[in-house]
């Protein structure tokens, strides 16, 4: 007696998944607009970040100076 065949199936990650619940329950216009909404949000905090960095080395330059 064989034993039958396993099959291999990936498991979707998380990502995957929630994308998938998404497209289920959001036209694709709310889907544009919640990742559109994301990416500013992502990039706000990347500008915020470089002004703090800008900043920190002109308070350090203000420091050093004779």
């Amino acid at each position: 007696m064989q034993a039958a065949p396993v099959r291999a199936t990936a498991i979707p990650s998380l990502t995957t998944a929630l994308r998938a619940v998404e497209s289920l329950l959001m036209s694709s216009g709310q889907r544009t607009a919640r990742r559109n909404a994301w990416t500013s949000v992502l990039e706000d905090r990347r500008r915020a970040q470089d002004r703090v960095e800008a900043q920190r080395v002109l308070d350090q330059s203000l420091l050093t100076r004779p």
